[in-house]
């Protein structure tokens, strides 16, 4: 009896935390990206990942938010996910992955560098990742960068590397013109309890000791199943599993960095 009211106690907190991030958007709660007391309007922004899929896997939240509300969103991937082999497959799942998420396939550019190749234990060189970077930042008037935090959210090398890489570019280059954003890692786990960690992130960014904070909640949630479904190399039944429990399929906390 206990095991069941368990369960059914998790299954409500569930029902009620998906109202909430559904209904979160219409609240006055949504003060996101307030830059010296103005709107956030119409910015050109870099979202900066390391392999196909992760903008599906991590940042769709972000990314619904910005497509919605008409913003210009550019995606930079550093490497091909060539891992096993498949960098070409990859590299078209990713396209038409972005497509489902309203970016366009001519916003979309994937880097196959020699030292930017996908793996674990593979350190990516950070002074060119950011000459890449100012690249696109010069092509498309980029005025704003998103991507991962010093953890990487999965801890993995490649995209603790694109943090890092980012970081120089902000730093040793003087880009002070360039607003960056990083993608907050969670434990274990708040980054598995779905759609109930909206309250903790909720919390978390009017505490004024964490800095500048937002939380974005996936106003499209569906959209996050049909884009990483692009990805048919990698839709093995883990990564299913991993979209349906994952925080981050429904909100996403982004820090400023300074």
């Amino acid at each position: 009896m206990a095991l069941i009211l368990i369960i059914a106690s998790f299954i409500f907190l569930w029902i009620i935390s998906l109202c909430k991030i559904f209904l979160l958007p219409r609240t006055p709660f949504t003060k996101h990206f307030t830059l010296d007391g103005r709107a956030f309007r119409k910015r050109n922004v870099l979202l900066v990942i390391a392999h196909p899929d992760d903008e599906s896997m991590f940042f769709t939240p972000t990314i619904n938010f910005l497509t919605s509300r008409g913003h210009n969103v550019q995606i930079l991937c550093l490497s091909n996910g060539d891992a096993d082999g498949k960098g070409n497959v990859r590299k078209q799942e990713l396209f038409q992955a972005c497509v489902s998420l309203k970016v366009p396939m001519q916003q979309v550019k994937i880097v196959n560098h020699p030292d930017l190749q996908d793996g674990f234990g593979k350190a990516w060189n950070h002074d060119l990742m950011a000459n890449i970077i100012e690249q696109e930042i010069t092509s498309h008037c980029i005025d704003m960068i998103i991507t991962f935090d010093k953890y990487g959210v999965s801890g993995h090398c490649n995209h603790r590397d694109v943090h890092y890489g980012v970081c120089r570019l902000l730093h040793d280059k003087s880009r002070r013109d360039i607003e960056v954003w990083e993608l907050v890692s969670t434990n274990i786990l708040r980054k598995y309890s779905g759609p109930i960690d909206v309250w903790l992130s909720m919390f978390w960014v009017m505490l004024p000791s964490n800095g500048t904070m937002q939380c974005l909640v996936n106003e499209h949630s569906r959209r996050s199943f049909i884009a990483m479904a692009q990805h048919k190399s990698q839709w093995v039944w883990f990564r299913k599993l991993f979209v349906i429990l994952s925080s981050y399929t429904y909100m996403n906390t982004l820090r400023k960095i300074e």
